[in-house]
């Protein structure tokens, strides 16, 4: 399997808990936000204290992946994404963006969150272009579609969906809440 993109990796092979949490927290704190921290654990009880400790702190369990005896978790550090102002206009709702699929209408969904964030799990046929990558990836797209923008909230999806909008991008919705409620098919890592 190809590795999951990350920024930092955290090896806590053979240790115990609470150890893998520990050293989980003090790296953390070390990211910027939105970074994707890798723990490289052989802990099977790991995986539930992890996520649980991610959920408690704000920050974003992603998913976990077993190669053999090694468990490698991947988290990212909040942002503060989640309480920030949105300015987009044009937006659409998770279930308004489902009937569209059902109604087969052509479409195209572009997915601005973290290549790790999309790998784990996904609306299928998304297009995955990071918000950080979108400014050089603008010739990926075709300003004739109709696009609809998503992320984990929606506030990376708002800050995409403006600058596409300046680029001269005409049909552009921003989707919200976006993946953190998101109820349809999924394809990642995890199914």
């Amino acid at each position: 399997m190809a590795g999951i993109d990350s920024n930092v990796k955290l090896d806590a092979k053979g240790l115990a808990c609470p150890m893998p949490i520990v050293r989980t927290k003090k790296v953390m704190k070390e990211l910027e936000g939105g970074q994707v921290l890798e723990v490289e654990a052989t802990d099977k009880g790991s995986k539930a204290d992890l996520k649980a400790w991610a959920r408690s702190t704000g920050h974003h369990y992603l998913g976990t992946i077993e190669e053999g005896d090694v468990l490698k978790h991947y988290l990212r550090k909040s942002s503060g994404e989640e309480s920030a102002e949105r300015s987009y206009p044009h937006v659409a709702t998770n279930a308004q963006l489902e009937e569209k699929l059902q109604s087969g209408a052509s479409v195209v969904i572009l997915d601005v969150r973290e290549t790790a964030e999309f790998a784990f799990k996904h609306i299928p046929n998304a297009v995955s272009i990071p918000l950080g990558e979108l400014d050089q990836r603008l010739n990926e797209l075709n300003r004739q579609d109709f696009i609809y923008v998503i992320c984990r909230t929606g506030t990376r999806s708002d800050m995409a969906a403006q600058k596409l909008a300046a680029s001269g991008f005409t049909s552009v919705l921003n989707v919200v809440p976006g993946m953190s409620g998101w109820s349809g098919a999924t394809k990642g890592l995890d199914e």
